[in-house]
């Protein structure tokens, strides 16, 4: 059942999504070399606490950080740890807070200082197929029309949409219905509706869209060792079109 949002819950996530839209701006002034992913976890911890929210992932599942700190190779669920940041490197960085209830969640990827050509497109070409598809979100469109626009970016700039890890619903629930694949036929899939709140989620592979979990049962990586791309925000559906509710 996907769960149509009252405009006081509307309200809810607009400030849960404030506040990580702000955790990721202290994310992308630390994303410097020379960080751990330690300490950009306890900082965003720090500040998403200060606002009177709970970060979303700590011990969902037994994870058990407050981001998701994901480097190079990995796609998703790293841990943050001793690791440090060195020039070259891109993280992606997963964020939710959880505000009266209620949640906000919102991914984005960054270089660490000067980074390979081939991985500012990456980057360049991921966000694009985000936007790419919330251009397209309005009354009575069909998801899938707006998983297809993701993808026809993603491949176009000949990169592989990975499949096994989807966008979703969310409010109450971290993750709600429906599930938002990245790929898909247009005209297909549920109806968007005025009150839906979805996080969009595209995840882009530079080689090809394979992707394994680690021993320790949460880190994606990709199966050929490429370089990849997580950029994600939480969106409501309007009477009109969309409102990003984590934009920075």
């Amino acid at each position: 059942m996907i769960v149509i949002k009252s405009e006081k819950e509307l309200n809810l996530m607009r400030e849960a999504g404030r506040i990580v839209a702000e955790t990721h701006r202290l994310m992308k002034q630390a994303v410097v070399p020379g960080v751990s992913t330690a300490e950009l976890d306890r900082i965003a911890d720090s500040f998403i606490r200060s606002q009177g929210a709970v970060p979303s992932f700590k011990g969902y599942n037994g994870f058990p950080a407050s981001i998701c700190a994901s480097t190079n190779e990995e796609l998703v669920h790293g841990f943050p740890g001793p690791r440090k940041l060195v020039e070259g490197d891109i993280i992606s960085i997963d964020i939710g807070a959880q505000y009266k209830g209620y949640h906000g969640d919102s991914a984005w990827t960054y270089g660490v200082g000067s980074i390979s050509g081939e991985a500012q497109r990456l980057l360049d070409v991921t966000e694009a197929s985000l936007y790419a598809g919330l251009e397209l979100i309005r009354p009575d469109v069909r998801l899938f029309t707006v998983s297809h626009a993701i993808q026809k970016v993603i491949e176009d700039a000949g990169f592989s949409v990975v499949r096994e890890y989807v966008g979703h619903g969310v409010g109450a629930e971290l993750h709600e219905e429906p599930q938002i694949p990245n790929y898909g036929i247009p005209d297909r899939g549920p109806r968007l509706k005025p009150g839906m709140t979805l996080a969009i989620e595209p995840m882009v592979n530079v080689g090809e869209r394979y992707v394994k979990t680690l021993s320790d049962n949460w880190t994606v990586v990709t199966v050929d060792g490429s370089l990849c791309a997580h950029f994600e925000h939480t969106v409501a559906v309007t009477e009109d079109g969309y409102e990003i509710l984590t934009r920075a």
